[in-house]
């Protein structure tokens, strides 16, 4: 039996891309509000804030390095699997990604050594600095994924050429009319928002979970008010986001729009659109539909009465699937929805005074993130799948995209291997994450004895000088003597403090009267 390597091809990079985008919206939502919190710490010098920097900052660097890790494996596949596509797409995406791995690569990766053990080496001003640095870098990054993405959905600022060797490719006529394509600006917004409110419900989450075992509370409840503020405020922001990013999906892909919505065949005037349903594909209805009559036609036109375009307007051969992108669409709307719902009934309860005794609305926020990773992963299922047969709106077909060279029976060996590894890195990364949260945050006693703080460390350059005399320092053959050395004066120091310290009023007088 032949294997189809288009659908294995397929297979392989929803695997991996979907396994990928579990780490990068909780590193950019997290990045933020680590800014936040230390910018309230520089305000107030309250050492809970600090308590709660140090946490999220370890939290963070374990998602950022497993992000890391599983983000290299994306742009290896598109040489192996998509060859065509990689041809097609080389010159537009190699700026992008070139990009991304200057502006924002360096960036965070320059800062993150400083934010995870710079609290005792740097000035507060200088770790401040380098958490929004490392928060900007991650924005950065999103950014050029981003528009490489958009431009597979609406192609901008580019002409196609034929290569000697028969292949077309696309190049760039006008960088900036790649860069600002007709959707990028509006889903940069909604993946911003949607990866703020992971991180709000990240935060809440744990912060809830210590709220019901009665342990941390301090930190515990700074913290689930700070995050809850947070969400709630992006959640209601990606409504307004959402909203103008499917105005432009109505204009630049009317046949993805009719799929998201099950909408099969064009009326003669407003077009409904439904909350809930069951499409039937070979029947073209949407069965035990719940529907709002002429809301699509307000939505997308403002006017109830014009008819917005079904997908039989479309051949055939153009028309996207429709169950996939229309079940995970409404489950982030729904999931969405339910955002706003739950953090607004959070303020209610916290306006009355009542907040952290409402056991069972803790409990749904300890389980709300599992909610922000769906409606982040339904998100990208609607936008890809809809986009489909095309892998470039328009201009590549998915089908004609694969490489030619690669057997089926390879395709499906490196799904498997893929399978493995990512269940090892997954199991690390709730292995490590659950030790983090179980340990919890140092205590306030901890965090003022243990660590000076910001407010008492050196310069910039005296960290980094610090960092490379002892890296040069252990290269010499002559280290371990030194560093053996060291710690042996080190100690007859520490020894001579103590006798001094040890010493009474009335030994030193002697010793003075003997002199």
């Amino acid at each position: 039996m032949q294997l189809d390597v288009v659908f294995l091809s397929r297979v392989q990079f929803a695997l991996t891309i979907m396994f990928h985008y579990i780490f990068p919206p909780l590193t950019i939502g997290l990045g933020l509000f680590m800014v936040l919190v230390e910018t309230a710490y520089m305000r107030t010098k309250d050492p809970v804030y600090k308590m709660m920097a140090l946490f999220w900052t370890r939290v963070f660097a374990v998602n950022f390095a497993i992000g890391v890790a599983t983000g290299i494996v994306m742009e290896f596949q598109f040489g192996t699997n998509w060859a065509t596509y990689s041809r097609f797409v080389g010159d537009v995406f190699g700026s992008a990604l070139a990009a991304e791995g200057i502006f924002a690569f360096f960036l965070e990766s320059g800062f993150l050594a400083i934010l995870v053990f710079g609290w005792d080496k740097v000035s507060a001003r200088m770790h401040y600095f380098a958490t929004c640095m490392v928060s900007l870098g991650s924005i950065f990054s999103s950014i050029w994924i981003v528009i490489a993405n958009s431009w597979q959905q609406t192609p901008a600022g580019y002409h196609i050429v034929q290569t000697a060797q028969g292949f077309a490719r696309a190049e760039i006529t006008d960088f900036w009319a790649m860069v600002f394509n007709p959707s990028s600006v509006t889903r940069l917004f909604h993946v911003w928002f949607a990866s703020f409110i992971l991180g709000g419900l990240f935060a809440m989450s744990i912060s809830a979970f210590y709220i019901l075992r009665n342990k941390h509370l301090d930190f515990a409840k700074h913290t689930f008010k700070l995050a809850l503020c947070y969400a709630a405020f992006f959640s209601c922001a990606e409504l307004g986001s959402g909203h103008f990013q499917a105005d432009k999906v109505a204009e630049t892909q009317p046949a993805k729009l009719a799929a998201l919505e099950a909408h099969f065949k064009t009326g003669t005037g407003g077009t409904s659109m439904y909350i809930i349903g069951i499409p039937d594909v070979k029947n073209e209805v949407v069965k035990f539909g719940i529907e709002i009559p002429d809301m699509l036609s307000f939505l997308v036109y403002q006017d109830i009465n014009k008819p917005v375009p079904g997908l039989d307007k479309f051949p055939k051969e153009d028309r996207p699937p429709v169950e996939i992108p229309f079940y995970a669409y409404h489950l982030m709307v729904g999931l969405g929805m339910s955002f706003i719902g739950l953090t607004l009934l959070g303020f209610f309860f916290w306006k009355r005074g009542t907040l952290f005794e409402q056991r069972w609305l803790m409990w749904i926020y300890v389980f709300l993130v599992l909610g922000g990773y769906a409606a982040n992963e339904c998100g990208w299922v609607a936008c890809e799948v809809g986009r489909q047969p095309w892998l470039v709106y328009g201009l590549l077909r998915t089908k004609d995209a694969v490489s030619k060279a690669v057997a089926g029976d390879m395709v499906l060996a490196s799904i498997f291997m893929f399978g493995f590894v990512y269940i090892f890195l997954f199991v690390i990364w709730v292995t490590v994450l659950t030790d983090k949260i179980v340990k919890g945050p140092e205590t306030l006693a901890e965090v003022m004895a243990h660590l000076p703080g910001p407010e008492t460390g050196g310069s910039f350059w005296k960290f980094v000088g610090g960092i490379m005399k002892k890296g040069l320092y252990s290269l010499t053959p002559e280290s371990r003597f030194h560093e053996t050395s060291d710690a042996i004066e080190l100690d007859r120091t520490d020894a001579t403090e103590g006798q001094k310290a040890d010493e009474t009023p009335n030994d030193k007088s002697e010793k003075t009267n003997e002199l």
